[in-house]
């Protein structure tokens, strides 16, 4: 069931790349037609919420996804892309409650984890939002994302050295990712310790990052 919801997600993002906004609006026109012929059909809906999301329809898709779980309160699709759409309008009790049903179906997925830490963030509760990111590392220590989500938000606390080991963790699994060692030299420099952060360059460099996706970085350590 996670991986459906995960295509379901990559599905919505290559969509948006493969339409034109004409071809969405277009789309939706047509699904409004087949559901007002077929109102019970909750796929028709769940493809016009989709449609939505990419014509950043937030309110529109929001309602559909409603519709949807009016019908199916279990549907993780709908649960998922609700939370979402209710993060987009700054509706965030809203979508934490979203976050939290999904996650009691499916506790075992990392992007719903990440999705809630972020809305609690939000909402203040910053004790909250670090134990929901302490989870996600626990829960999937091979992940570069649950790292760097961890060290994102420990970076924003000024827990530099906390923030520092997880952009390390996030780079051992992913060593050629520049944006990773921007954010570790970023932390370095933050602290003063502008020799390590031209190391941390060089190592990225060694590594195969391209010298030139890092000449900012660079200019920062002179």
């Amino acid at each position: 069931m996670r991986k459906v919801v995960m295509i379901a997600a990559m599905f919505v993002a290559l969509g948006a790349a493969a339409q034109t906004p004409k071809q969405w609006r277009d789309s939706v026109s047509v699904l409004i037609e087949q559901i007002n012929l077929n109102p019970s059909n909750l796929e028709l809906r769940l493809k016009k919420a989709e449609a939505n999301i990419n014509l950043q329809q937030y309110e529109y898709a929001r309602d559909e996804y409603s519709a949807v779980l009016k019908k199916d309160e279990k549907n993780l699709a709908a649960l998922y892309f609700r939370a979402f759409c209710q993060t987009q309008l700054r509706q965030y009790s809203f979508a934490r409650a979203d976050y939290e049903a999904f996650l009691a179906i499916q506790p075992e997925h990392l992007e719903a984890r990440l999705g809630l830490a972020h809305v609690l963030q939000l909402l203040g509760r910053k004790t909250d939002a670090a134990d929901e990111l302490n989870r996600a590392v626990q829960m999937f220590p091979d992940s570069t994302d649950a790292y760097a989500a961890r060290a994102v938000f420990e970076t924003q606390q000024e827990q530099y050295d906390a923030a520092l080991y997880d952009w390390d963790e996030a780079l051992r699994l992913a060593p050629k990712n520049a944006e990773l060692t921007a954010s570790k030299v970023d932390v370095l420099l933050r602290l003063g310790r502008k020799k390590e952060a031209r190391e941390a360059l060089d190592q990225a460099v060694k590594q195969g990052t391209p010298r030139a996706a890092l000449r900012e970085w660079y200019d920062k350590c002179k």
